[in-house]
Order: C-alpha cells, then structure tokens, then sequence
C-alpha cells in the first residue's frame, strides 16, 4: 500500500516530442516560487545549471556528492555532475526527478507524473507542478526521496 494517495483530477497535457514539458495544469507563478524556494533550502541542496535542459530550469546539485554513484539516481549523462532532480521553468512548473524503479513506476500510477520521454533507466519521471499547498508536499516528499536515492 503507497503512503501517496491519488492526486486529483485528469493529468495535465504534456508535451508529445522535443523537451519534455507540461502543457496545461502549470503552478501559479507564486506556487512555482514557492516551490523553488522550498527546494534550494533543502539541506545539502546547491543550485546549478541543468546540463540535459533548456537554461530556464534549474538543477538540483548536492553539497560533497559531485558525480553519481550510481548512474540510475541522475538525469545527467555519465561524466556529468549529479542531477537527481531538475525544475522548469515558470512556464512550464513540472520537475523531473529519478526514483527506485518501483517507487517511479508508482508515483506514475498515482497519477503524479510520468516516465520522462528519454529515460534511460526507468527511474527518471516528470512530476507534474503543484497546484495548491497540499500538492507542494506531496512534490516536496518525492524530491525528497529522489535526494535521498541520489546519496544512497
């Protein structure tokens, strides 16, 4: 049984080729904002530029953790500094993100994201932006996790 429960309503429309985006159901500005600020104040969080991603997004970088230690907890390509999770931008608000297999395939079948268009170890998901305070948790949890797999 998940700890997650469903989120609500139909899935927002993504995006079918180029960058992986979401097309309908974005965050409002301030609840992006919000977001953001939530994640770059996380422990051990530093703020980077992506380097799979348009400049508008930002990489989440973890303090004393340059490289992966295992391929699959990074969305960044090998040689590449570790990015277990990456922001997009105002315009868009979804995130990507990796997770253990079971808990990515999971979070999906939930209804809060979907495998990312160019996975490469089916642990990379788009979460979807947060609509309202309760979602910002929800998100805030799954970062939280993907962080925590990213350290091992």
């Amino acid at each position: 049984m998940s700890d997650l429960p469903g989120r609500p309503g139909v899935r927002p429309k993504t995006s079918a080729s180029g960058p992986h985006r979401q097309l309908s159901q974005q965050s409002r500005p301030a609840t992006w904002g919000h977001t953001a600020a939530a994640i770059f104040a996380l422990q051990g969080v530093i703020e980077g530029h992506s380097s799979v991603c348009p400049p508008s997004s930002r990489a989440v970088l973890l303090d004393g953790l340059p490289m992966a230690r295992i391929a699959e907890s990074s969305l960044a390509s090998e040689g590449d500094p570790l990015e277990p999770v990456h922001l997009h931008g105002v315009f868009d608000t979804s995130l990507h993100l990796c997770l253990p297999i079971h808990r990515a395939r999971e979070v999906c079948a939930l209804g809060w994201g979907e495998p990312h268009r160019y996975v490469g170890h089916g642990t990379e998901i788009m979460v979807y932006g947060p609509r309202d305070r309760e979602e910002l948790l929800v998100v805030m949890q799954l970062i939280g996790e993907s962080i925590d797999f990213a350290r091992g």
